[in-house]
C-alpha cells in the first residue's frame, strides 16, 4: 500500500499534516531524519507508517513507560501488531515478547534506552532485522537540554553493535539550535534530513496571571473549565500535596503525581486521570512526558517553571487533538527563588564533570532569566515563545492574554528615573536589594529591615508613595527585561544598574505597555477563561451522548476513552452525522478497523438522536 492508503485505512485521516509526508518519504528512501515537531503535530505517524511499509521491525526508543503502553494500546485498536519491553512486565511476559520479536510477530517494538545495555536484548537484536530505529524525545540526549538522560548516550553504541545499520529517525517537540546539533552529533546521524515544522500551536491560548491568592485564582479557572480534564503543575512535591488536598476538600476531583510517591500509587493515580476517574491531575514535572491523553484542554502552572523549554512542553499537553485549550501560568516573585534553588542544588550526576556542571548551571540561570521575562512581558506571549525557538512571528497573535488584554501605553520616564536613581543611591551606601525591597523603599515602607540598613534615609525613600506596589514591580521588571537594569548573576535577589541605566538619567523617553487597572480588576472578578474547545460548531448534546457510548466501550475493552476515539473525532461525527458505513469512514480519525469495530453502535446512537430531534 502507498503511505496515503495506510494513513486512511489505519489512522483514519485523509491528508498528512505539515512535514509528515516529507519525513516518511526520506525514511523510506534510507535517509536519517531529525523531526522537530510540536506536541500534537503527529510525530508518531512519521515512523509508524514507514514501520508498516519496511521489512523487519521498527524499534522505538522512548523514555517513559506510560508512552509505550498508550501507543501500543492505540496501535492495537487500529489492528497493528506492536509491543513494548520495560520493567512493568513480569519476567515471563518479557520472555514472551522477546520470543514474539524473533518470530516476526510485531512491526513496532517500544523499549526504554536502558534496555539497550542488556546483553540478552543485544543478542536478540543482532538476530532480527531492524529496519528503522526511532529515538523519541531525542532532546534527552543533550546535556545542554532541559531533560538530559544519561541512558540516551548509549544509543549510538547499541546501533554500532548491530550487524547492519538501520535508518535512524529522531524526534522532539522542543530543541534550540544547540540541542539540535547535539542530537545529530551524539546519535551520529548521517547527513540527516532536518524538518522543523514550526513551534506554533494555534489552538493553544497562553496567559500569565499575577493573583494575590493563587488558590482562589485556580478555583476560578477550574470553574470556567467544568467537566474538562486539566493538569495543574507545581514546582515542589509539597506544593502538589497541598494543592491536591485543598482541591479535594473544596469538592474538585483531583489526584496527584510526584517522584516521592510509590510506583504503585503513581501508576494508580495516572490511570485514574487517563481513564477519566479523576478530572484533575496535580503534579510536578515528573508527570506528563509521553502521556498521550488527547482530551486535556487546560494546563495551569501554579508555579513558574525553570525554563521555556519545560514550560512549552508541559503546556503543550493541552489540546493534543487540536481542540482550543488554555495554558495559564500563575506567577509570583517567589517562583523565581524556588527555581533558583533547584538550579543551585541539582541532582547528582556522575556522568558530568565539574567544569560541565558549572557551564550547565550558567545556562540554566540564563534560561531562568528568559522564563522570568516571559512571565512579566506585556508583549505577545506566543511571539515571545516562538522567538525563543528561533522563529520570526508577527508581533501580535490575537490569542494570548496579553494580546486580548486591555493594554495601555504609558510614559514611565519619570518613574523609571526614580527607580534607577534609587538603585544607584542604595549602591552608594554599600548596600544591595532585590525587586521586592526596592519597591518597598520606593513606596516608603516602614520595614524594620529597611531601617536597620539605613535605607530609609536615602533621598529616594518614599518617592513613589502614591504608586501601587504591583505597578512599581511591573516597571522594575520592564526595566530589567529591556536591560536598563539587570539581576546579579550570582543572586536573583540583587538589582544592579547597567550601561543603559544612564540613558534614563540623561533624559531618554521610556514608554511601556501595562494592563489598565479596570481591566485587571474585571479579569480578577469574573475569573473568565476560554473554555470552548471546538474550532468548528457541533451539537453539544449529541457530543455528550457519543461520549457515553465511547465510555461504555472503553470500559469493556479496558482502555482509556480517547484510545477508542479522541474528542475531536466525536465532534466531527456531530458535524457530519454519519448513518452509513461510507459516511462513517469519512469522519476524521476513523480508520477501517475502527469502522468495523465501532461503526454500528455510534451510528445507531446518531440515528436515534436524529429521530428524537427531527
Amino acid at each position: 500500500m502507498e503511505k496515503e492508503q495506510i494513513l486512511k485505512q489505519y489512522f483514519g485521516h485523509s491528508e498528512f499534516r505539515s512535514g509528515q509526508a516529507e519525513i516518511i518519504d526520506k525514511i523510506l528512501s534510507g535517509s536519517d531524519v531529525l523531526g522537530i515537531m510540536p506536541t500534537g503535530a503527529g510525530k508518531s505517524v512519521c515512523y509508524q507508517i514507514p514501520a508498516l511499509m519496511l521489512d523487519g521491525i521498527t524499534l522505538v526508543i522512548s523514555p517513559l513507560i506510560s508512552l509505550m503502553s498508550d501507543q501500543v494500546a492505540a496501535l492495537a485498536q487500529m489492528g497493528i501488531k506492536a509491543a513494548y519491553l520495560n520493567s512493568s512486565l513480569t519476567l515471563s511476559q518479557q520472555n514472551k515478547v522477546m520470543s514474539n520479536i524473533e518470530a516476526g510477530v510485531y512491526k513496532i517494538v517500544y523499549v526504554a534506552p536502558e534496555r539497550l545495555e542488556l546483553e540478552r536484548f543485544i543478542d536478540m537484536a543482532r538476530r532480527v532485522k531492524i529496519s528503522l530505529i526511532t529515538v523519541d524525545e531525542s532532546h534527552c540526549v543533550s546535556q545542554w537540554g532541559h531533560d538530559f538522560r544519561p541512558g540516551y548516550l548509549k544509543i549510538s553504541d547499541f546501533i554500532d553493535s548491530l550487524p547492519s545499520r538501520p535508518v535512524i529517525a529522531a524526534f522532539t517537540a522542543t530543541a534550540t539550535g544547540d540541542v539540535r546539533r547535539d542530537i545529530v552529533r551524539i546519535l551520529r546521524l548521517k547527513n540527516p534530513y532536518i524538518c522543523v515544522t514550526g513551534f506554533n500551536r494555534e489552538n493553544l491560548y497562553f496567559e500569565v496571571r499575577r493573583p494575590k491568592n493563587k488558590l482562589y485564582e485556580l478555583y476560578d479557572i477550574l470553574n470556567a473549565h467544568k467537566n474538562q480534564s486539566a493538569i495543574v503543575y507545581c514546582s515542589t512535591r509539597r506544593g502538589v500535596e497541598d494543592v491536591c488536598e485543598t482541591l479535594n476538600a473544596a469538592g474538585y476531583g483531583a489526584t496527584r503525581y510526584h517522584a516521592g510517591l510509590t510506583a504503585e500509587e503513581r501508576a494508580k493515580n495516572q490511570d485514574d486521570f487517563i481513564y477519566d476517574r479523576r478530572r484533575i491531575m496535580v503534579a510536578t514535572n515528573a508527570f506528563g512526558m509521553g502521556i498521550d491523553k488527547s482530551n486535556v484542554y487546560l494546563v495551569v502552572h501554579f508555579n513558574m517553571p525553570k525554563n521555556i523549554e519545560s514550560y512549552y512542553q508541559e503546556a503543550g499537553r493541552a489540546g493534543r487533538d487540536g481542540g482550543r485549550s488554555d495554558c495559564i501560568l500563575l506567577y509570583s516573585g517567589s517562583d523565581v527563588r524556588t527555581a533558583r534553588y533547584f538550579i543551585d542544588n541539582p541532582e547528582d550526576n556522575p556522568e558530568i564533570d565539574e567544569e560541565t556542571r558549572k557551564k550547565i548551571r550558567e545556562l540554566d540561570l540564563e534560561r531562568l532569566k528568559m522564563m522570568t521575562f516571559y512571565s512579566t512581558t506585556p508583549d505577545c506571549l506566543r511571539a515571545f515563545i516562538l522567538k525563543y525557538f528561533g522563529e520570526t512571528p508577527p508581533p501580535h497573535c490575537g490569542n494570548c492574554g496579553n494580546c486580548l488584554s486591555n493594554l495601555e501605553e504609558v510614559d514611565i520616564t519619570t518613574d523609571a528615573q526614580k527607580i534607577v536613581s534609587c538603585v544607584y543611591r542604595i549602591r552608594n551606601r554599600g548596600r544591595s536589594c532585590g525587586r521586592a525591597m526596592l519597591a518597598d523603599i520606593l513606596r516608603g515602607s516602614d520595614s524594620e529591615k529597611i531601617s536597620k540598613l539605613g535605607l530609609d534615609t536615602i533621598s529616594t525613600y518614599g518617592i513613589m508613595r502614591d504608586t501601587k506596589t504591583s505597578r512599581i514591580r511591573e516597571m522594575i521588571d520592564f526595566l530589567v527585561m529591556n536591560e536598563y537594569l539587570t539581576i546579579d548573576e550570582e543572586s536573583y535577589r540583587t538589582v544592579v544598574p547597567t550601561r543603559k541605566s544612564k540613558e534614563i538619567l540623561d533624559g531618554g523617553t521610556i514608554t511601556a505597555k501595562f494592563v489598565k487597572e479596570e481591566a485587571r480588576s474585571a479579569k480578577s472578578r469574573d475569573g473568565k477563561a476560554r473554555s470552548d474547545t471546538a474550532q468548528l460548531p457541533y451539537d453539544p448534546a449529541l457530543f455528550e451522548r457519543l461520549k457515553r457510548v465511547r465510555s461504555k466501550r472503553a470500559a469493556v475493552q479496558g482502555v482509556p476513552a480517547y484510545v477508542v476515539f479522541p474528542d475531536e473525532t466525536l465532534r466531527d461525527m456531530c458535524r457530519k452525522l454519519p448513518t452509513t458505513d461510507g459516511e462513517f469512514i469519512n469522519v476524521n480519525g476513523v480508520g477501517e478497523m475502527k469502522r468495523r469495530r465501532y461503526g454500528k453502535e455510534f451510528m445507531d446512537e446518531i440515528k436515534s438522536y436524529i429521530k428524537e430531534n427531527g
